[in-house]
């Protein structure tokens, strides 16, 4: 008779919160017992067995001066996660991305507990603070790492490796059909071209880019009256500050896909045929641009952090570019702005170049395909990859 495994998954963002759905329902075709979910999670984890300890959101922070007010409250989470740890004795722990918190709750139950520790999702060691790797091999046995070139780190530091690749690449693109029924459903005409809106899936993002990405699409729209945009909500938490946003910026006019009243899936569904539907992207960095890479639409990149932490992460950055298409490819062929180059002067005009420019469009996408390639598309569901990595750590 097979055993039945208890699994303790822990994630933190809408991005760790879809790696871990992949993830769960690899294990559940890869395996054949009995599988039990238990942890810290999202809707689509939610949606694969997973009963969330507390609101996944609550951990979706970035920064020393968005960390410090909450510093008591993550504390607090942090020690009562890692006692839920010790007395659900699960067979193995996965914590996915959020390395400020994962890698600490690894590190408090290293000892306490005899399941082996994988992390999802390896830090960005490559980029900066290489040293992270020789830290966190102290108390994780085992890293699934999204991007080809990350095992070696790992593997140099002392721990095992599996590159696994990205869900985004196994995502089924929308049919003709469906984009079309989009545009209907939201009354956009046949010359109307829109634009996706991304400000960010974190509360800190979404009040410093909004502001921002609101001014550049209402420059855009006096230079292109008949541009119309959208913005998918990755969570109901953000709604009511986007909702508020959008009301100082009248003349926008927004599509907001909001996710209240639909299932996870539903809202996954309806951002990937928004994005079809869409000519151009401004965004916010992250897993969002392969995302948009995979539904084949051009992008600008743009992302602010506080003063402090921005001044940090200049001087601690070791890669050539912070948005992934760009490292996949080793180019930079989407236009990325940072800190303070991250105005509305600088997205317009590249935004601008990508509605008018149909050779730079092109370009952009063929690399963009190329980014999707590196991730493993038309190789084995990294779900599925990611399952079988898992439990070969239970062997």
């Amino acid at each position: 008779m097979t055993k039945s495994l208890k699994f303790f998954l822990v994630a933190g963002e809408a991005s760790g919160d879809r790696l871990g759905a992949s993830l769960m329902a690899g294990l559940l075709k890869t395996y054949a017992g009995d599988i039990e979910f238990v942890g810290v999670g999202g809707p689509l984890m939610e949606a694969q067995g997973l009963v969330s300890n507390f609101p996944m959101h609550e951990l979706s922070l970035f920064g020393l001066l968005e960390l410090i007010p909450k510093w008591r409250h993550l504390k607090r989470r942090l020690s009562q996660t890692a006692d839920a740890v010790i007395a659900a004795k699960p067979d193995i722990l996965i914590t996915i991305d959020s390395p400020g918190f994962c890698l600490r709750l690894a590190a408090l139950v290293r000892g306490k507990t005899n399941a082996p520790a994988v992390h999802y999702v390896a830090p960005s060691v490559w980029a900066w603070r290489p040293e992270r790797a020789n830290k966190m091999a102290a108390h994780v046995d085992h890293v699934l790492a999204l991007l080809p070139f990350e095992p070696p780190y790992m593997v140099a530091a002392g721990m095992g490796c599996d590159f696994v690749g990205h869900p985004v690449v196994a995502d089924t693109q929308p049919s003709k059909a469906e984009v079309l029924a989009f545009r209907k459903t939201h009354n956009l005409a046949d010359d109307e071209p829109l634009i996706t809106l991304l400000p960010g899936s974190r509360l800190s993002e979404i009040k410093r880019l909004s502001p921002i990405f609101f001014a550049t699409a209402l420059r855009l729209k006096k230079r292109v009256p008949k541009v119309r945009f959208a913005i998918p909500v990755a969570s109901q938490h953000l709604l009511a500050s986007l909702e508020a946003q959008l009301a100082d910026n009248k003349g926008l006019n927004a599509i907001l896909l909001s996710p209240v009243g639909v299932s996870a899936d539903q809202a996954a569904s309806q951002k990937r045929v928004c994005f079809a539907a869409s000519k151009l992207a401004l965004a916010a960095s992250g897993t969002v641009s392969i995302e948009l890479a995979a539904a084949a639409v051009p992008m600008v990149i743009g992302y602010k952090v506080n003063f402090i932490s921005g001044w940090i992460m200049q001087r601690a950055m070791l890669a050539p570019s912070f948005t992934l298409v760009n490292l996949l490819t080793k180019t930079k062929a989407v236009p990325e702005f940072h800190s303070s180059a991250c105005n509305v002067e600088n997205l317009s005009r590249e935004m601008m170049v990508l509605l008018q420019d149909q050779k730079a469009r092109e370009h952009q996408i063929s690399i963009g395909q190329m980014a999707i390639d590196a991730l493993g598309r038309g190789g084995e569901n990294p779900g599925i990859r990611a399952a079988k990595s898992v439990l070969a750590q239970l062997k």
